[in-house]
């Protein structure tokens, strides 16, 4: 047997327990939702088809994973299924996405995904009961594929030896048939339409130009605060010591010298202010040592154990070095104020034209944004460059962040 095609075979079995899990498992949820759909009429299903909801979108989002696993396929993303009022959840594009697979798969995820499974195990299943047809009685002796009685030990040979053959071509080849039919239905019935992709990609666009903007706009107003309130304030002060020290240099030359001094002292603080404020635009590290090298500085500077991995990261955009940098910069200043974590571990690899920086904590979970935690300010920089974040933060921890950015040279 093929130590490539065993592989490939063994990947389809698995992948076709999975279906076949699943398939049972809406067997039962479907009946149920739609009896809770009924119950709707009399105020009941109100609270509980929400949360059937829910679990329904949790095993789609189980199959989509695996879709992209398996199938090195992706199907429209159905996005966090929050707690919402019913109709809410129903006018979700998402949900008859859902709902539309759960129909499909309680026949194909059972029928696809059992038969796959079981032939992967003939080859066992044929050399066990040819080596045991002792154990039959003479009237009834065993009959593999091929219906062919087995109750000698010659016979076991002979007959046991192709039925054998036959059934390792089974199982090489009938498991990833039926693996690739059964997702290739899922795909379908996950998939959106043309048209809703387009209208999505659209809505997410235009969501993450209005953050770019309001981004843009609180960061100049940020700078210009920092530039009014110090470096300005440094600079008049600078001026009315000059100022004092020309009228000062006729009548008093001898006290001349302490205001100049003390002008120099008031230069120099404007100075570093404003290498601060440039500092906050584009970090001079950033230049100097690239991302790589600034994120090892952030982690090495961090409150909490941290630990950083690194991959080859090539030539990237300014703007996406940027908004990485101060994304995994907030998210460990995060970890060290809020999650209580005892260590912190930082990835930062490139996979084609996608950079990806992942940041995991031990935390106590429950990050969210809002609330003072900066993630929303982490998003908002993410979006601005057509990135993606994801947070992953249950109750009890681990919190796990992660930012994708297209970074194509």
């Amino acid at each position: 047997m093929d130590r490539v095609s065993a592989a490939r075979s063994a990947r389809a079995a698995r992948y076709c327990v999975g279906a076949f899990g699943r398939g049972l498992s809406l067997i039962v949820l479907v009946p149920v939702m739609m009896y809770s759909a009924v119950l709707c009429l009399v105020g009941v299903g109100l609270l509980v088809l929400p949360l059937e909801l829910r679990l329904l979108r949790r095993l789609a989002d189980t199959e989509r994973d695996r879709l992209g696993r398996w199938a090195a396929t992706s199907t429209a993303p159905a996005g966090p299924h929050e707690r919402r009022r019913l109709m809410a959840v129903l006018s979700d594009p998402a949900t008859g996405r859902d709902l539309r697979w759960a129909f499909g798969m309680m026949v194909t995820g059972t029928v696809f995904g059992l038969i796959g499974a079981v032939m992967f195990l003939f080859p066992a299943a044929a050399l066990v009961l040819a080596c045991l047809w002792w154990l039959f009685p003479a009237d009834e002796p065993v009959r593999l594929i091929l219906n062919a009685p087995i109750d000698s030990w010659g016979s076991a040979l002979y007959v046991g030896v192709p039925q054998f053959l036959l059934s390792v071509l089974l199982a090489l080849f009938g498991p990833p048939l039926l693996a690739r039919l059964a997702a290739s239905v899922s795909r379908w019935l996950l998939s959106a339409s043309a048209a809703a992709v387009l209208a999505e990609r659209v809505a997410t666009l235009d969501r993450t130009r209005t953050g770019a903007l309001d981004a843009h706009g609180s960061e100049l107003r940020r700078i210009e605060r920092d530039l009014h309130d110090g470096t300005q304030a440094r600079l008049v002060s600078l001026a009315m010591q000059l100022g004092l020290a020309e009228r000062t240099l006729g009548s008093d030359p001898a006290a001349v010298g302490p205001l100049l001094a003390r002008a120099r002292e008031g230069a120099e603080e404007a100075m570093a202010e404003l290498r601060d404020v440039l500092r906050s635009v584009y970090p001079p590290i950033l230049a100097d040592r690239g991302l790589g090298g600034a994120v090892s500085a952030v982690v090495a500077r961090c409150p909490i154990p941290a630990t950083v991995e690194l991959g080859a990261l090539g030539a990237v955009p300014a703007q996406v070095e940027v908004a990485v940098y101060f994304a995994i910069t907030e998210a460990l200043t995060n970890a060290a104020k809020h999650s209580q974590a005892a260590s912190v571990s930082v990835t930062l690899t490139r996979a084609g034209g996608t950079l990806r920086a992942e940041i995991t904590d031990d935390g106590r979970g429950w990050a969210a944004e809002g609330g003072g935690t900066g993630l929303r300010g982490i998003r908002q920089r993410v979006e601005a460059v057509d990135g993606v974040l994801r947070v992953q933060s249950p109750p009890g921890g681990p919190t796990v962040i992660t930012v994708e950015c297209p970074c194509a040279s």
